[in-house]
């Protein structure tokens, strides 16, 4: 359904990612009346941080990621965040579970498909940790399957490519838990854009670009661009949503809600080795994290990972942190000195004063040559043929700079949701482990920003999710049954 020139919408998003896609089909479950619209600057969707290439796929559940479990000087390990983060992905899969049910998205492994999450360490320091980590896990119920190694023959059974020419004398041991997944968040994203186009009253509108977002009124007006025409049309909605992933800082300036002042933005770009070849493909089923490396900042930790995009198989190794002035892979370099703002300044210089290992990091990364990058696969595979490797450049990923008391200015690795007092606009900022925890985090947006509706609503999101984050980590059964039926529903058991 096509909407005329300024016509009165109730919600207007910006970016067709799978932030933007996600709300808009959770609304429109939740009111079917609503009238809504997403613009999207690119010819299709799910083309920024999204597609698939562009990020790494993991199902972010906890299971692996070492950085969500931090190690205390006393060498015990807070296990908080990795629970949190495995229940918030738990709702994400209630979400696609109940839209499959109801024949509102395809095939489920067109986007989610079953790989073994393993974490994987060297050194008896790091050992010590992962044994440590392991024993703090598995008591909690979302990590009971969760098993540990030191045994090379077994890591070698979870991993080939981990163990043959390793130095026999090296310390080493992993992690396994076989539930883990991958997601094509871009052939999800895509899903969802198409079911939204087959409801009333919903349109995703292409060639899309944002010129400027005014208050009006109650609502806000958003002044689009046809890219290809030069056309103009104004969309006056009562509420809009700023989800254009890296692109959200600028649109949020320009609405010039007091809340959006002392943002800055922090662009760090990505780079993956990829593998296709089926040979060495095959023999490689499972994401592996190990630790990154000292004074890299967590979005750097390495893993070797099982990629399934379209129906194929491929190996993805990385992520090697680059540094661009863009934030977007198809934006300008004009992107970071246009979001400086005298608002910002301060703790944009506070963070370059605090972070200048980091950025020392960022150019070291920049500088690797293709053998120096070899060399960090190694540490993983360390049998690999050169020829069987190229560089795949990722998505940008824009860092959270904001203010702080103490510091003036702080880098923030995580996503934020900045929302207007009055709750009529709403922006999405930063990065991991943003598209595994979108339901989550679109969940709280409703609460925050349709604080009467949700009210009314609340029948329906209980019929949609039978199980909210804090009863997942509480309650034990009520977390066993969920997760069964969902991955029932998904197909992820006994794959």
């Amino acid at each position: 359904m096509a909407h005329n020139e300024n016509e009165a919408l109730d919600v207007v998003l910006v970016g067709a990612g799978i932030m933007s896609a996600t709300l808009a089909v959770l609304l429109k479950e939740l009111d079917p009346g609503l009238k809504l619209e997403i613009v999207e600057q690119m010819p299709s969707g799910a083309v920024e941080s999204s597609n698939p290439w562009n990020n790494a796929g993991t199902g972010h559940a906890g299971l692996c990621e070492l950085n969500y479990t931090p190690q205390a000087a006393d060498g015990s390990v807070d296990i908080k965040k990795a629970v949190l983060i495995n229940s918030q992905f738990e709702v994400s899969k209630q979400f696609w579970s109940y839209l499959v049910a109801k024949g509102a998205l395809d095939a489920p492994r067109t986007f989610i498909n079953p790989v073994p999450h393993m974490s994987f360490v060297r050194g008896a320091k790091d050992v010590a940790f992962l044994k440590t980590r392991q024993q703090q896990l598995s008591a909690h119920h979302a990590f009971e399957t969760m098993e540990y190694t030191e045994d090379r023959e077994l890591i070698a059974k979870w991993a080939p490519l981990l163990i043959p020419g390793r130095d026999a004398d090296e310390q080493i041991a992993a992690t396994r838990v076989e539930r883990g997944t991958d997601v094509n968040f871009g052939a999800l994203t895509n899903e969802l854009l198409k079911h939204l186009q087959s409801l009333d009253g919903a349109h995703v509108g292409y060639n899309q670009r944002v010129k400027s977002v005014e208050r009006d009124g109650e609502g806000w007006c958003v002044t689009v661009k046809n890219t290809q025409d030069g056309s103009q049309r104004a969309l006056k909605a009562r509420f809009v949503f700023l989800g254009a992933g890296g692109g959200a800082l600028p649109l949020l300036q320009m609405s010039g809600i007091p809340e959006s002042k002392g943002f800055g933005g922090f662009p760090v770009s990505g780079q993956w080795l990829r593998c296709d070849n089926p040979e060495v493909v095959a023999k490689h089923q499972a994401k592996v994290y190990s630790q990154a490396e000292v004074g890299a900042p967590p979005m750097s930790v390495p893993h070797l990972d099982t990629r399934v995009v379209d129906g194929k198989k491929s190996l993805l190794f990385g992520p090697y942190a680059g540094f661009s002035t863009k934030f977007l892979k198809n934006g300008s370099f004009l992107d970071l000195p246009l979001s400086i703002r005298p608002g910002n300044i301060g703790p944009m210089l506070a963070v370059a004063r605090d972070n200048m290992d980091l950025t020392r990091y960022l150019v070291k990364e920049v500088m690797q040559s293709m053998e120096q990058r070899l060399d960090a696969l190694r540490k993983f595979y360390p049998e690999l043929d050169p020829a069987d490797w190229r560089l795949e450049v990722a998505g940008q990923r824009v860092q959270i700079i904001k203010k702080d008391p103490k510091k003036g200015g702080i880098l923030q690795f995580g996503t934020e949701l900045v929302s207007a007092e009055d709750g009529s606009i709403a922006a999405l900022l930063g990065a991991s482990p943003g598209a595994s925890v979108t339901v989550s985090i679109m969940l709280q947006l409703i609460e925050r920003c349709f604080p009467e509706q949700a009210a009314a609503w609340a029948g329906k999101l209980e019929e949609i999710f039978p199980a909210r984050e804090k009863a997942l980590q509480e309650n034990a059964a009520l977390y066993r049954e969920v997760t069964a039926r969902c991955d029932e529903n998904l197909q992820l058991r006994n794959a």
